[in-house]
């Protein structure tokens, strides 16, 4: 196994087990911003898999994002039966969500993508992988993460799924 094996390997592990460097980690993000700048990743094979590279053009966020009570009230259902319900879902992610919130605060950058890094009982945490899209490609195009181009946007209109169901997806 090379050294990026024995990183992602201990990194699981840590999660899984909720060991102290972890939650150590996490009751120190906590009281931190909700979108914070950061020199290096968390997760250096997950980052380099989506696209990271270590020079000029290239930062990471971490984002925070809150969990629960996602359901909002949908107050004109009516009384007839097939209307009569009292909440709906939102159409998007958490992760789609952090990806927004990390492109409307740096907005002369685009997002590349996107992993999760944590999570605890009140909120999710994501690293934004995010490129000066000036500097290296001009074909990524803007506002990506608005349109959903990035992977967490794709899943959430239905791009990742294949076979019978998904024919009016594409």
């Amino acid at each position: 196994m090379g050294m990026y094996s024995y990183i992602q390997e201990t990194f699981e592990k840590e999660y899984h087990e909720r060991a102290q460097l972890y939650r150590a980690r996490l009751s120190k993000w906590r009281e931190e911003d909700s979108v914070v700048r950061m020199e290096r990743p968390t997760n250096l094979p997950r980052a380099r898999t989506l696209g990271y590279k270590a020079k000029d053009g290239y930062c990471i966020v971490r984002v925070r994002v809150g969990r629960g009570s996602r359901k909002r009230p949908h107050p004109w259902g009516g009384r007839k039966p097939g209307k009569n319900y009292a909440y709906v879902q939102p159409g998007k992610s958490l992760q789609h969500i952090a990806e927004e919130r990390a492109a409307h605060r740096f907005r002369n950058l685009e997002v590349l993508n996107s992993y999760f890094v944590g999570a605890d009982g009140q909120y999710k945490y994501f690293e934004i992988i995010l490129v000066d899209a000036e500097k290296y490609d001009g074909t990524l195009g803007r506002g990506r993460a608005f349109r959903g181009l990035t992977s967490a946007g794709k899943r959430g209109r239905g791009l990742y799924s294949k076979g019978k169901g998904s024919e009016k997806t594409r």
